[in-house]
């Protein structure tokens, strides 16, 4: 079940365990899928320890058990989800009130130009709201950080995009999974478990659209992690 992200000013005024049922590992003698040329394979062999940076765990929705905790690594936060579809933003052919009961024409970061997200066509990522559970801006984490997003064997570079509610993790733009091969309807689509969102610390894509540009300094920063981490 979705629950509908936060806009900033909503958002103002308000360990690893494995994932449940996680996808099979990847061959790690196979090329790169998905964006770039870093393997989801090396990326995820990084982060298969978990040194909590949360105060407590999140839930993957309303009525689950808080069992997800954020994850730190040299130059990273990172945590392992579920895949919630956020169709916020800009209304398009795909994302709308009318494909989406629970669509919002707002995202809590906006274009250049001053309009919201689009999230038919840019990959975001949703990260909760600060918590006494925990801050992603005092780890570095705002709009427009850089994240790589792995499922199964593919690795989708994306951006912070949105903000959710304070208690629950694993949400990311219709075209995020749609690039990652996950269902993308807002209605039945996502994944419940598998997936694994990095987020470099102190990165930042501007303008948080230019897609291309997050994907060189996703690359850039995975093999910096992958060196150096």
């Amino acid at each position: 079940m979705r629950v509908r992200s936060l806009t900033l000013a909503a958002a103002g005024a308000v360990v690893l365990v494995p994932a449940l049922c996680a996808a099979a590992d990847p061959d790690p003698t196979a090329p790169a899928v998905g964006e770039g040329t870093v393997r989801a394979a090396d990326l995820l062999a990084k982060v298969r320890d978990c040194v909590p940076v949360s105060k407590g765990r999140y839930r993957t929705d309303e009525g689950t058990r808080a069992e997800i905790p954020v994850c730190g690594a040299p130059g990273v936060v990172f945590w392992k989800a579920d895949m919630d579809i956020d169709c916020d933003g800009r209304p398009g052919a795909l994302c709308n009130r009318r494909t989406d009961p629970l669509f919002s024409a707002a995202t809590a970061y906006r274009q250049s130009d001053g309009r919201y997200l689009s999230a038919e066509t840019l990959p975001y990522v949703v990260v909760p709201a600060p918590s006494s559970l925990w801050n992603h801006r005092d780890h570095g984490i705002r709009g427009g950080s850089v994240v790589a997003v792995i499922y199964r064997d593919r690795v989708q570079y994306a951006v912070v995009g949105d903000i959710g509610p304070r208690h629950i993790i694993g949400e990311a733009s219709y075209a995020t999974a749609k690039a990652l091969g996950i269902g993308a309807d807002p209605r039945h689509g996502g994944t419940a478990s598998g997936v694994t969102y990095i987020a470099f610390k102190d990165s930042r894509v501007q303008p948080i659209e230019d897609h291309a540009a997050a994907l060189a300094e996703g690359e850039r920063l995975a093999r910096l992690f992958l060196r150096d981490g």
